[in-house]
Protein backbone atom coordinates (compact mmCIF):
# COMPACT_ATOMS: atom_id res chain seq x y z
CA UNK A 1 0.00 0.00 0.00
CA UNK A 2 2.74 2.58 0.68
CA UNK A 3 4.73 1.43 -2.31
CA UNK A 4 1.70 2.48 -4.19
CA UNK A 5 0.60 5.69 -2.58
CA UNK A 6 4.67 6.72 -3.08
CA UNK A 7 4.22 6.03 -7.38
CA UNK A 8 0.76 7.80 -6.75
CA UNK A 9 3.12 10.89 -5.66
CA UNK A 10 5.91 10.65 -8.25
CA UNK A 11 4.58 11.67 -11.27
CA UNK A 12 3.37 14.95 -9.57
CA UNK A 13 7.12 15.41 -7.96
CA UNK A 14 8.26 15.06 -11.43
CA UNK A 15 5.92 17.09 -12.69
CA UNK A 16 6.69 20.15 -10.19
CA UNK A 17 10.46 19.43 -10.69
CA UNK A 18 10.15 19.41 -14.19
CA UNK A 19 7.75 22.97 -14.09
CA UNK A 20 10.56 24.31 -11.95
CA UNK A 21 13.17 23.42 -14.12
CA UNK A 22 11.15 25.34 -17.02
CA UNK A 23 11.09 28.38 -15.31
CA UNK A 24 14.26 29.09 -14.09
CA UNK A 25 15.33 28.28 -17.96
CA UNK A 26 12.67 30.66 -19.29
CA UNK A 27 14.44 33.08 -16.38
CA UNK A 28 17.65 33.05 -17.46
CA UNK A 29 16.53 34.12 -20.99
CA UNK A 30 15.18 37.33 -20.05
CA UNK A 31 18.40 37.86 -17.70
CA UNK A 32 20.99 40.26 -19.52
CA UNK A 33 19.62 43.82 -19.98
CA UNK A 34 20.11 44.98 -16.79
CA UNK A 35 23.24 43.48 -16.65
CA UNK A 36 24.12 45.92 -19.42
CA UNK A 37 22.89 48.97 -17.97
CA UNK A 38 24.54 47.99 -14.41
CA UNK A 39 27.97 48.66 -16.29
CA UNK A 40 26.71 52.51 -16.75
CA UNK A 41 26.58 52.95 -12.97
CA UNK A 42 30.66 51.32 -12.51
CA UNK A 43 31.94 53.39 -15.07
CA UNK A 44 34.55 56.04 -14.41
CA UNK A 45 32.63 58.81 -12.70
CA UNK A 46 31.91 56.19 -10.45
CA UNK A 47 35.92 55.74 -9.97
CA UNK A 48 35.82 59.57 -9.14
CA UNK A 49 33.55 60.23 -6.80
CA UNK A 50 34.04 56.73 -4.70
CA UNK A 51 37.08 57.87 -4.12
CA UNK A 52 36.73 61.21 -3.72
CA UNK A 53 34.26 60.43 -1.11
CA UNK A 54 36.34 57.37 0.11
CA UNK A 55 39.68 59.21 0.15
CA UNK A 56 38.19 62.36 2.36
CA UNK A 57 35.12 61.16 4.76
CA UNK A 58 35.71 57.51 5.30
CA UNK A 59 33.03 55.13 4.89
CA UNK A 60 30.40 58.14 5.68
CA UNK A 61 28.69 57.93 2.09
CA UNK A 62 28.64 54.41 1.73
CA UNK A 63 24.51 55.64 2.24
CA UNK A 64 24.18 57.42 -0.40
CA UNK A 65 25.69 54.09 -2.71
CA UNK A 66 22.13 52.62 -1.14
CA UNK A 67 19.73 54.97 -1.53
CA UNK A 68 20.98 55.46 -5.40
CA UNK A 69 20.71 51.45 -5.72
CA UNK A 70 17.56 51.67 -4.24
CA UNK A 71 16.30 54.56 -6.44
CA UNK A 72 17.56 53.00 -9.37
CA UNK A 73 15.92 49.69 -8.84
CA UNK A 74 12.83 51.10 -8.85
CA UNK A 75 13.21 54.16 -11.61
CA UNK A 76 14.99 51.22 -14.20
CA UNK A 77 12.18 49.04 -13.35
CA UNK A 78 9.87 51.47 -14.33
CA UNK A 79 12.12 52.31 -17.75
CA UNK A 80 11.79 48.79 -18.60
CA UNK A 81 7.87 48.40 -17.83
CA UNK A 82 7.37 51.44 -20.35
CA UNK A 83 9.16 49.66 -22.93
CA UNK A 84 7.75 46.55 -22.69
CA UNK A 85 4.00 47.32 -22.34
CA UNK A 86 4.59 50.66 -25.16
CA UNK A 87 7.01 48.97 -27.29
CA UNK A 88 8.75 52.01 -27.60
CA UNK A 89 11.91 53.49 -25.97
CA UNK A 90 11.40 56.57 -23.15
CA UNK A 91 12.29 58.59 -26.21
CA UNK A 92 9.76 58.01 -28.49
CA UNK A 93 7.04 58.37 -25.93
CA UNK A 94 8.06 61.23 -25.02
CA UNK A 95 8.02 62.79 -28.02
CA UNK A 96 4.74 61.21 -28.69
CA UNK A 97 2.94 62.33 -25.47
CA UNK A 98 4.26 65.68 -25.16
CA UNK A 99 3.71 69.56 -26.40
CA UNK A 100 6.63 69.51 -29.64
CA UNK A 101 8.27 72.52 -27.26
CA UNK A 102 8.29 70.43 -23.98
CA UNK A 103 9.98 67.48 -25.97
CA UNK A 104 12.39 69.58 -27.62
CA UNK A 105 13.51 70.82 -23.92
CA UNK A 106 13.45 67.42 -22.52
CA UNK A 107 15.12 66.52 -25.19
CA UNK A 108 18.29 69.13 -25.16
CA UNK A 109 19.11 68.63 -21.45
CA UNK A 110 19.15 64.80 -22.13
CA UNK A 111 21.78 65.11 -25.46
CA UNK A 112 23.64 67.39 -22.70
CA UNK A 113 23.74 65.15 -20.01
CA UNK A 114 24.98 62.76 -22.34
CA UNK A 115 28.17 64.98 -23.64
CA UNK A 116 28.71 65.16 -19.82
CA UNK A 117 28.58 61.28 -19.76
CA UNK A 118 30.75 60.09 -22.90
CA UNK A 119 33.47 62.89 -21.21
CA UNK A 120 33.48 60.63 -18.29
CA UNK A 121 33.24 57.53 -20.04
CA UNK A 122 36.22 58.18 -22.17
CA UNK A 123 38.51 59.46 -19.26
CA UNK A 124 37.85 55.87 -18.05
CA UNK A 125 39.76 54.38 -21.40
CA UNK A 126 42.16 57.57 -21.53
CA UNK A 127 43.33 56.84 -17.92
CA UNK A 128 43.01 52.85 -18.32
CA UNK A 129 45.42 52.62 -21.63
CA UNK A 130 47.84 54.91 -20.06
CA UNK A 131 48.00 53.41 -17.04
CA UNK A 132 48.44 49.95 -18.09
CA UNK A 133 50.37 50.86 -21.29
CA UNK A 134 51.55 54.25 -20.98
CA UNK A 135 49.77 55.57 -23.93
CA UNK A 136 49.32 59.46 -24.22
CA UNK A 137 45.97 60.36 -23.03
CA UNK A 138 44.72 61.74 -26.93
CA UNK A 139 45.60 57.97 -28.32
CA UNK A 140 43.93 56.16 -25.53
CA UNK A 141 40.83 58.13 -25.98
CA UNK A 142 40.78 57.35 -29.27
CA UNK A 143 41.36 53.93 -29.22
CA UNK A 144 38.58 53.87 -26.48
CA UNK A 145 36.19 55.68 -29.05
CA UNK A 146 37.17 52.90 -31.45
CA UNK A 147 36.67 49.72 -29.34
CA UNK A 148 33.17 51.32 -28.49
CA UNK A 149 32.28 51.81 -32.25
CA UNK A 150 33.94 48.72 -33.45
CA UNK A 151 31.64 46.32 -30.78
CA UNK A 152 28.84 48.24 -31.68
CA UNK A 153 29.24 47.58 -35.04
CA UNK A 154 30.42 44.73 -35.58
CA UNK A 155 28.20 42.79 -33.40
CA UNK A 156 24.86 41.44 -32.60
CA UNK A 157 23.21 43.11 -30.01
CA UNK A 158 23.20 39.28 -27.92
CA UNK A 159 27.22 39.46 -28.76
CA UNK A 160 27.56 42.97 -27.06
CA UNK A 161 25.61 41.82 -24.03
CA UNK A 162 27.83 39.01 -23.17
CA UNK A 163 31.01 40.95 -24.00
CA UNK A 164 29.43 43.56 -21.48
CA UNK A 165 28.34 41.16 -18.88
CA UNK A 166 32.23 39.46 -19.16
CA UNK A 167 33.29 43.03 -18.66
CA UNK A 168 31.26 43.70 -15.91
CA UNK A 169 32.65 39.90 -14.17
CA UNK A 170 36.09 40.96 -14.84
CA UNK A 171 35.26 44.38 -12.80
CA UNK A 172 33.64 42.70 -9.88
CA UNK A 173 36.08 39.96 -9.34
CA UNK A 174 39.27 42.70 -9.48
CA UNK A 175 37.22 44.43 -6.56
CA UNK A 176 36.84 41.37 -4.42
CA UNK A 177 40.75 40.72 -4.78
CA UNK A 178 40.69 44.07 -3.73
CA UNK A 179 39.19 43.55 -0.59
CA UNK A 180 40.43 40.52 0.89
CA UNK A 181 44.12 43.22 0.20
CA UNK A 182 43.51 46.37 1.75
CA UNK A 183 40.71 44.55 4.14
CA UNK A 184 38.36 47.73 5.01
CA UNK A 185 36.58 47.56 8.19
CA UNK A 186 33.74 45.47 8.17
CA UNK A 187 31.34 46.75 10.93
CA UNK A 188 31.76 51.09 9.47
CA UNK A 189 31.07 49.79 5.95
CA UNK A 190 27.58 48.17 7.29
CA UNK A 191 26.74 50.69 9.57
CA UNK A 192 27.80 53.65 7.22
CA UNK A 193 25.68 51.89 4.48
CA UNK A 194 22.07 52.33 6.20
CA UNK A 195 22.62 55.53 8.33
CA UNK A 196 23.22 58.58 6.41
CA UNK A 197 24.98 61.99 7.43
CA UNK A 198 24.75 64.73 5.93
CA UNK A 199 25.96 68.18 5.63
CA UNK A 200 27.48 71.43 3.61
CA UNK A 201 30.87 69.59 3.73
CA UNK A 202 29.88 66.68 1.63
CA UNK A 203 26.79 67.43 -0.36
CA UNK A 204 28.83 68.01 -3.37
CA UNK A 205 30.37 64.63 -3.72
CA UNK A 206 27.39 63.07 -2.07
CA UNK A 207 25.44 64.65 -5.29
CA UNK A 208 27.90 63.20 -7.60
CA UNK A 209 27.86 59.77 -6.50
CA UNK A 210 23.98 59.82 -6.63
CA UNK A 211 24.09 61.54 -10.10
CA UNK A 212 27.17 58.68 -11.08
CA UNK A 213 24.58 56.02 -9.95
CA UNK A 214 20.69 56.99 -11.34
CA UNK A 215 22.25 58.02 -14.79
CA UNK A 216 19.71 59.72 -16.56
CA UNK A 217 21.36 58.47 -20.23
CA UNK A 218 21.12 54.77 -18.39
CA UNK A 219 16.99 54.74 -17.46
CA UNK A 220 16.77 56.18 -21.34
CA UNK A 221 18.66 52.68 -22.23
CA UNK A 222 16.69 50.23 -20.85
CA UNK A 223 13.36 50.99 -21.91
CA UNK A 224 15.15 50.54 -25.73
CA UNK A 225 17.35 47.44 -24.96
CA UNK A 226 14.43 45.52 -23.20
CA UNK A 227 12.86 45.33 -26.36
CA UNK A 228 15.35 42.43 -27.15
CA UNK A 229 13.38 40.00 -25.36
CA UNK A 230 9.83 39.14 -26.69
CA UNK A 231 7.09 40.22 -24.46
CA UNK A 232 4.08 39.44 -26.13
CA UNK A 233 1.28 37.28 -24.67
CA UNK A 234 -1.80 37.78 -22.91
CA UNK A 235 -2.08 39.77 -19.43
CA UNK A 236 -1.08 36.95 -17.20
CA UNK A 237 1.75 36.02 -19.70
CA UNK A 238 2.92 39.67 -19.47
CA UNK A 239 2.61 40.02 -15.61
CA UNK A 240 4.94 36.65 -15.26
CA UNK A 241 7.47 38.23 -17.85
CA UNK A 242 7.54 41.34 -16.33
CA UNK A 243 8.50 39.84 -12.63
CA UNK A 244 11.22 38.06 -15.07
CA UNK A 245 12.64 41.76 -15.87
CA UNK A 246 12.44 42.95 -12.51
CA UNK A 247 14.35 40.14 -11.24
CA UNK A 248 16.88 40.61 -13.66
CA UNK A 249 16.82 44.47 -12.92
CA UNK A 250 17.15 43.69 -9.36
CA UNK A 251 19.96 41.14 -9.44
CA UNK A 252 22.08 43.46 -11.88
CA UNK A 253 21.88 46.60 -9.76
CA UNK A 254 23.19 44.34 -6.29
CA UNK A 255 26.15 43.62 -8.81
CA UNK A 256 26.36 47.43 -8.93
CA UNK A 257 25.57 48.25 -5.15
CA UNK A 258 28.47 45.77 -4.35
CA UNK A 259 31.17 47.22 -6.64
CA UNK A 260 30.58 50.90 -5.77
CA UNK A 261 30.75 49.86 -2.08
CA UNK A 262 33.78 47.91 -2.10
CA UNK A 263 35.34 51.56 -4.25
CA UNK A 264 35.06 53.78 -1.53
CA UNK A 265 35.70 50.73 1.09
CA UNK A 266 39.10 50.70 -0.77
CA UNK A 267 39.58 53.84 -0.41
CA UNK A 268 38.78 54.70 3.04
CA UNK A 269 40.85 51.81 3.75
CA UNK A 270 43.83 53.12 1.73
CA UNK A 271 43.74 56.67 1.24
CA UNK A 272 41.60 58.43 4.31
CA UNK A 273 42.86 55.83 7.12
CA UNK A 274 46.95 57.23 5.51
CA UNK A 275 45.28 60.81 5.31
CA UNK A 276 46.19 61.18 1.25
CA UNK A 277 44.23 63.52 -0.62
CA UNK A 278 43.50 62.32 -4.05
CA UNK A 279 42.98 64.82 -7.13
CA UNK A 280 43.47 62.11 -10.07
CA UNK A 281 42.63 58.26 -10.90
CA UNK A 282 46.68 58.65 -11.60
CA UNK A 283 47.37 59.36 -7.95
CA UNK A 284 44.96 56.82 -6.98
CA UNK A 285 46.71 54.13 -9.10
CA UNK A 286 49.89 55.12 -7.82
CA UNK A 287 49.88 56.11 -4.45
CA UNK A 288 47.97 52.28 -3.96
CA UNK A 289 51.28 49.92 -5.28
CA UNK A 290 53.16 51.51 -2.10
CA UNK A 291 50.49 51.24 0.43
CA UNK A 292 48.47 47.96 -1.08
CA UNK A 293 50.64 46.53 -3.28
CA UNK A 294 51.64 46.27 -7.18
CA UNK A 295 49.32 43.91 -7.61
CA UNK A 296 46.34 46.27 -6.16
CA UNK A 297 47.35 48.75 -8.76
CA UNK A 298 47.08 46.87 -11.34
CA UNK A 299 43.61 45.37 -10.71
CA UNK A 300 42.58 48.71 -10.55
CA UNK A 301 44.12 50.20 -13.89
CA UNK A 302 42.80 46.84 -15.73
CA UNK A 303 39.22 47.54 -13.88
CA UNK A 304 39.33 50.82 -14.90
CA UNK A 305 40.33 50.20 -18.63
CA UNK A 306 37.32 47.40 -18.77
CA UNK A 307 35.03 50.11 -17.06
CA UNK A 308 35.81 52.37 -19.68
CA UNK A 309 35.43 50.40 -22.59
CA UNK A 310 32.49 49.22 -21.75
CA UNK A 311 30.32 52.31 -20.36
CA UNK A 312 31.38 53.76 -23.52
CA UNK A 313 29.99 51.20 -25.51
CA UNK A 314 26.35 51.26 -23.98
CA UNK A 315 26.38 55.17 -23.39
CA UNK A 316 26.76 55.59 -27.26
CA UNK A 317 24.08 53.41 -27.33
CA UNK A 318 21.83 55.42 -24.94
CA UNK A 319 22.71 58.40 -27.03
CA UNK A 320 22.31 57.29 -30.68
CA UNK A 321 18.46 55.63 -28.88
CA UNK A 322 17.74 59.44 -26.90
CA UNK A 323 18.81 60.91 -30.43
CA UNK A 324 16.84 58.71 -32.84
CA UNK A 325 14.13 58.42 -30.60
CA UNK A 326 13.85 62.25 -29.98
CA UNK A 327 13.79 62.81 -33.85
CA UNK A 328 11.64 59.98 -35.13
CA UNK A 329 14.12 58.24 -36.85
CA UNK A 330 14.93 54.61 -36.83
CA UNK A 331 16.99 52.57 -33.96
CA UNK A 332 18.60 50.05 -36.53
CA UNK A 333 22.16 50.37 -35.71
CA UNK A 334 22.78 49.95 -39.43
CA UNK A 335 21.36 53.37 -40.50
CA UNK A 336 22.93 56.31 -41.42
CA UNK A 337 21.22 58.61 -39.00
CA UNK A 338 21.97 55.93 -36.05
CA UNK A 339 25.76 56.21 -36.85
CA UNK A 340 25.54 59.79 -37.11
CA UNK A 341 24.13 59.94 -33.69
CA UNK A 342 27.23 57.75 -31.87
CA UNK A 343 29.56 60.39 -33.13
CA UNK A 344 27.34 63.71 -32.23
CA UNK A 345 28.16 63.32 -28.50
CA UNK A 346 31.96 61.82 -28.91
CA UNK A 347 33.11 64.59 -30.83
CA UNK A 348 32.87 67.21 -27.80
CA UNK A 349 33.35 64.34 -25.49
CA UNK A 350 36.77 64.01 -26.85
CA UNK A 351 38.00 67.64 -27.33
CA UNK A 352 37.39 68.45 -23.70
CA UNK A 353 38.96 65.58 -22.95
CA UNK A 354 41.75 66.65 -25.23
CA UNK A 355 41.81 70.21 -23.89
CA UNK A 356 41.40 69.33 -19.86
CA UNK A 357 44.01 69.94 -17.34
CA UNK A 358 42.24 68.10 -14.54
CA UNK A 359 40.42 65.05 -15.33
CA UNK A 360 39.59 64.32 -11.78
CA UNK A 361 37.67 67.21 -11.12
CA UNK A 362 36.27 67.00 -14.73
CA UNK A 363 34.76 63.60 -13.81
CA UNK A 364 33.05 64.34 -10.60
CA UNK A 365 31.62 67.53 -12.58
CA UNK A 366 30.38 65.90 -15.01
CA UNK A 367 28.62 63.45 -12.56
CA UNK A 368 26.93 66.45 -10.82
CA UNK A 369 25.76 67.61 -14.38
CA UNK A 370 23.98 63.92 -14.52
CA UNK A 371 22.44 64.37 -10.93
CA UNK A 372 20.85 67.82 -11.89
CA UNK A 373 19.73 66.48 -14.97
CA UNK A 374 17.31 63.42 -13.71
CA UNK A 375 14.48 65.33 -12.47
CA UNK A 376 14.32 65.87 -16.24
CA UNK A 377 14.54 62.73 -16.65
CA UNK A 378 12.41 60.90 -13.53
CA UNK A 379 9.35 63.02 -14.17
CA UNK A 380 8.32 62.31 -17.42
CA UNK A 381 8.92 58.81 -16.83
CA UNK A 382 6.17 58.68 -13.52
CA UNK A 383 3.67 60.58 -15.40
CA UNK A 384 4.05 58.59 -18.38
CA UNK A 385 4.21 55.21 -15.94
CA UNK A 386 1.00 55.98 -14.47
CA UNK A 387 -0.95 57.00 -17.31
CA UNK A 388 -3.91 54.69 -17.83
CA UNK A 389 -3.62 55.64 -21.61
CA UNK A 390 -0.37 54.36 -22.13
CA UNK A 391 0.13 51.84 -19.40
CA UNK A 392 -3.21 50.38 -19.17
CA UNK A 393 -3.73 47.62 -16.88
CA UNK A 394 0.10 47.82 -15.93
CA UNK A 395 -0.12 51.65 -14.91
CA UNK A 396 1.89 52.12 -11.54
CA UNK A 397 -0.33 51.42 -8.31
CA UNK A 398 -0.70 53.85 -5.89
CA UNK A 399 2.23 52.45 -3.88
CA UNK A 400 4.62 52.77 -6.70
CA UNK A 401 3.30 55.94 -7.56
CA UNK A 402 3.83 57.39 -4.34
CA UNK A 403 7.22 55.36 -4.01
CA UNK A 404 8.06 57.18 -7.24
CA UNK A 405 7.21 60.77 -6.27
CA UNK A 406 9.26 60.26 -2.68
CA UNK A 407 12.12 59.58 -5.05
CA UNK A 408 11.56 62.59 -7.11
CA UNK A 409 11.18 64.77 -4.33
CA UNK A 410 14.38 63.25 -2.75
CA UNK A 411 16.39 64.03 -6.03
CA UNK A 412 14.90 67.21 -6.45
CA UNK A 413 15.77 68.64 -2.94
CA UNK A 414 19.26 67.41 -3.15
CA UNK A 415 19.61 69.30 -6.60
CA UNK A 416 18.73 72.26 -4.61
CA UNK A 417 20.87 71.86 -1.69
CA UNK A 418 23.45 71.27 -3.92
CA UNK A 419 23.08 74.23 -6.31
CA UNK A 420 22.68 76.70 -3.10
CA UNK A 421 25.77 75.37 -1.97
CA UNK A 422 27.83 75.68 -5.39
CA UNK A 423 26.66 79.10 -5.82
CA UNK A 424 25.72 80.52 -3.01
CA UNK A 425 28.69 79.47 -0.80
CA UNK A 426 27.05 78.04 2.24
Amino acid sequence: MVYNNSMEKRPTFLRSKLSRHILKAELLRYLGPGFLITIGFIDPGNWATNVAGGSEFNYSLLWVVTLGTFMLIVLQSMSAKLGIITGKSLAKNVKENYARWLSWFLGSTIILACVATDVAELIGGTVGFHLLFGFPYWLGSLLTIFLEFYLIFSQKYHSVEKIIIGFLAIISISYVIELFIVKPDASQMVYHSIVPTVSGKVIYVAMGILGAIVMPHNIYLHSNVIQSRDWSGDYERKKKLIKYEQTDTTLAMIVGWFVNVSMIAVAAAVFFKNHIFVNSLSQASETLKPLAGPFAQFLFAMALLFAGISSSTTSSMAEANVITGYFGKSEDPRSKFYRISLIVTSIPAFFIILFSKNFYNLLIFSQVILSVQLPFTIVPLILLSASSKIMGRFKLNSLQLWMAIAISTVIIVLNIFLLYQTFMGG
